[in-house]
This record gives C-alpha cells, structure tokens and sequence, in this order.
C-alpha cells in the first residue's frame, strides 16, 4: 500500500459510498507521533488549568457542529437519529467532567509514614503523564467511544493518537477538525487505516488503550508486553440480566428490551442474555415479545424510528447464525429473527427455549437479540451468570434491595446494575472494566482515569539532614544493635519484641 490509497467508508442504510480516508502506512504514521511528541511537552507544562480553556473551546465547537456531525456519523453507521444525535453530547459531558477534576487528579499528594523508620521523612507521589498515548477504537460509537478515552488522557498532558475503526473513521477525522478550528496545540490526531495502522501505532506510543475484540485485544497485549509499555484493554461482553421473581415486571421488559436492542445491541455492555425465575417467565416474556414487536425500524427523523442498521454485513452474518443455530437446536423465536433485505439491518428478536449448548447463549452477538432462558431459582440464575468466559456487566432485578446486592456481590462481572441496565456507561466515577476474557484495566473512575495515563513518581526528603545517618555506613556493633532493635521493636508482637539482637 502506499499512502496515497484511499479507504472507502460504505453506508449500512444502502451500501453507497459515504466518503473516504487515506490509508496511512506505518512510516507516515510514525512522523505524525513525532509531531505530536514534540508538541506535547509543552501541553504538559500549561498544567490543568492552563489546558481548562482548550477544552472549553472545544466542547463549545463541537455543540456548535453537533448537527452535521450527528449527520455524518447517522451517515456512516446507520443509527437511528436519536441514538446518533446522543454521541455529540456524551463527548461534550466527558469534556467537562474530566477537565473540571484534572488539577485535583494530578496534584502532588502527601502521604504519611507509616512507622518511626520513615518518620523522619517528607514522602509524595507526583503523576507525571505518558508522552503518547494510543487509542484504538471500534465502529459502535464513533464519537463517544473515542472521546471516552481521549478526554482523560488529553486531560493528564499526554499527546494523544487514535484509531478510529476503518468502518466508522468519517465522524472522528471530522471532529478533529474543530480541534485545529480552535487553535489548540498539536496534540490530538487521528491515524486512518486498517489493522496495519493499529499495529504501527501500537509500535510508536507509549501506552495503549484497545476497545474491541478479544482476539486482537490478546495480540496488543502481547506487542505492549514486547515494548514493556502499558496498555488497558475493554474486550468482549456476554452480560446477564438476572430477573427474580419479585422483579418490578414491566420496568425489568422496558430495560431488557432498550438494554439488549439500544444501537441494534451493539453495545459492550448490552443484555446479551436473560435469566428469569419460573414464576413470572410466562409473564415476562409475553411482556418483553409484544414490547419488541411493537419497536419501529429503519431510517427517518428524530423520534420517528427506534432501532436502525448495524455497522457490517459481517456483524449481520454473526446474528443471523447466533438466530439461525439456536433455532435449529430447539429454540423458538417470538418476534422477529430475520435479516431485513437490503441494508445491514437484522429485525429485533427474541429467542426462548434456550439453553447453554447454543452459540446465542456463549458467544458474544453484539446485535439486536434477546435470548431468554427460565430457571428455577436465584441460585441457578446465578450459576449460568457466571458460566461464561466473559465477564464486563450484568443486571439484578428484585424489588428486595438486600437480596439483589447480595447476587450482585455474587456475579463475576466488572460492573452489576441493580434494577437498572448500561448505568455504569453513563457514570464517569465509577471503574468500567471487565473481568475474565473482556479486559484488562478499566476506562472511567473518576481521578483514577487521568491517573491511568501517568507514571507515578514516589518522593522522599528528610525533615531533618544530619550529616551521617544511623543506617549509613559504617556498621558498628552499636549502630547494628540500636537499628535490630527499632526493627524488632516496630515488627515484633509480644515476647518477639525483646528478643536477641542476631
């Protein structure tokens, strides 16, 4: 390839071409890190507060263009209007959020000693930022996905290189347009490409964060091990809903059918699978049948549809095979489980009879399904909870409050929702992170987000500086027995205290 190649972005609604990005290759990309390092030492020195009004400006143009972006970005992934047009907004909310809790995140912080052998001692943690950190993102959520990431690291003082998905590269590469509209320093760029601009940026940065599949997210993390560099990685999710009997009924169908089918359920965090308990199934899912039957699809104005295309036929191919298996297995489908012609959209479905030998129930889907399994009890609903290789988010429904905390302390997920679905997306404070097969590291968490992309440095001065110090050369015989003597005095617990100084 060489970089005058273009890569072309096709629309899911109909196919045609919604625009192009060139391809860069690994050399042209290892120049624009070099610029963007050179630009960062000065991005470090304006400090959190002299890097406030950068990200005031920015957020205040990115509003300003939120319509045509939202176009571009509705353009490229076949949303819905209403789900493009919140992508604008959560990156302006992120903006604020993590350039208002900067200057706290990265002040020096005292610590205390914690016994007589460093009490004589000044001790600080400083956090000093990554130069380059990389940000490699998929097609779901083209602008908030990024930015998810990018804000925090912008915010600690590093220089920042992403990789948009080569699906969804259009709304990006135009966002950071408004970034040099404004001015500001260079020090957020974007790389354009396929996977060889992933490889080569992973090769140029000194930290790495990857949302996306499990199998690339074990090649990053196998290359960051080779550099000794850093990465977090959000990988794949399978996560559960967990309906218990005394579940509010009709607010646990409204989640499970916005939770599963929000973005044609391409969602990390997306109901993947239901577990109900025996005496409200019947119930719920005549609910939830009607519920998704009732959802209108395809393109339109604002509020007009519900669920739009998905971003590949590829990803299509997945849920039709997910839907198509489990039928085949002794599954039926309620509502919809069909491709729709044209397009990549795939109808909003859901499955029952399922079980644990099908592919809808193990493998991530990442689409607009919604299989749900009956189960006897608590106990067995949590048991297939945990009976898979991922482990990012989950849900529990009780009106017991009590009971629910305690399944939730029970599940092998990074995040658990009570009597709520994707909350721990929308809440910047809290840790989002994946246990098992979907993660290492976490994205969010309030100061430790910004922290994430520095280097914490330990600071010691003395209070007092005497000339020669007791643990200094030389060892006398009264030098060691005074020092063995704090030590076991400090480390000792009853007789041990006094015993012989070896």
């Amino acid at each position: 390839m060489t970089q005058t190649e273009v890569l072309e972005v096709l629309s899911p609604a109909d196919g045609r071409i919604a625009g192009t990005v060139p391809v860069m290759e690994a050399d042209a990309i290892a120049a624009r890190a070099a610029e963007l390092r050179a630009a960062q030492v000065a991005w470090h020195q304006l400090g959190a507060d002299g890097r406030a009004p950068w990200f005031a400006a920015y957020r205040d143009w990115l509003l300003d263009h939120a319509g045509e972006l939202t176009d571009l970005l509705q353009l490229e992934t076949g949303k819905v209007r209403h789900e493009a047009a919140m992508e604008v907004g959560m990156a302006a909310d992120l903006i604020n959020y993590f350039s208002k809790i900067a200057g706290g995140a990265l002040a020096t912080e005292q610590r205390k000693p914690h016994s007589i052998m460093s009490a004589a001692k000044r001790l600080s943690v400083s956090y000093q930022p990554h130069q380059l950190v990389g940000v490699i993102t998929p097609w779901n959520f083209p602008i908030t996905g990024p930015f998810m990431d990018v804000t925090p690291a912008l915010a600690a003082g590093c220089a920042v290189l992403v990789k948009p998905s080569e699906v969804t590269p259009l709304s990006l590469v135009a966002a950071l347009e408004g970034w040099r509209e404004i001015g500001a320093p260079d020090v957020f760029a974007a790389v354009t490409g396929a996977g060889g601009a992933g490889a080569a940026l992973v090769d140029v940065v000194d930290y790495i964060q990857f949302t996306g599949s499990t199998a690339t997210g074990r090649k990053i993390a196998v290359r960051a091990a080779e550099r000794l560099i850093g990465c977090s990685l959000e990988l794949g999710g399978k996560d559960p809903m967990i309906v218990l009997a005394d579940a509010d009924i009709e607010r646990a169908v409204n989640a499970a059918a916005w939770g599963g089918l929000f973005n044609s359920g391409q969602v990390c965090v997306s109901v993947e699978r239901v577990y109900v308990e025996a005496p409200v199934y019947a119930d719920f899912v005549t609910r939830l049948a009607a519920k998704v039957a009732d959802l209108r699809q395809g393109p339109g104005p604002l509020g007009s549809t519900d669920v739009g295309s998905m971003a590949t036929a590829s990803q299509v191919d997945i849920v039709e095979r997910h839907v198509d298996e489990a039928v085949a297995s002794g599954a039926r489908v309620l509502t919809g489980g069909r491709r729709v012609p044209g397009g990549t959209a795939f109808e909003p479905t859901v499955l029952v009879d399922v079980d644990h030998t099908m592919s809808c129930m193990r493998e991530e889907t990442f689409g607009p399904t919604i299989p749900v399994m009956k189960v006897a009890d608590a106990e067995e609903a949590v048991r297939l909870a945990n009976d898979s290789a991922y482990g990012l988010s989950a849900s529990v429904w009780s009106q017991d409050e009590a009971r629910a905390l305690d399944i939730a302390a029970r599940l092998d997920a990074g995040a658990v929702n009570v009597n709520d679905v994707l909350a721990n997306l929308f809440s910047f404070t809290l840790p989002h992170g994946g246990w098992k097969e979907s993660g290492i590291g976490s994205r969010f968490g309030a100061e430790a987000a910004i922290r994430k992309y520095c280097r914490a440095k330990a600071i010691t001065t003395p209070k007092v500086a005497p000339k020669n110090e007791l643990m200094w050369y030389p060892y006398t015989k009264t030098r060691s027995t005074v020092v063995h003597r704090m030590l076991r005095a400090l480390a000792g617990r009853g007789k041990r205290r006094i015993g012989k100084v070896g």
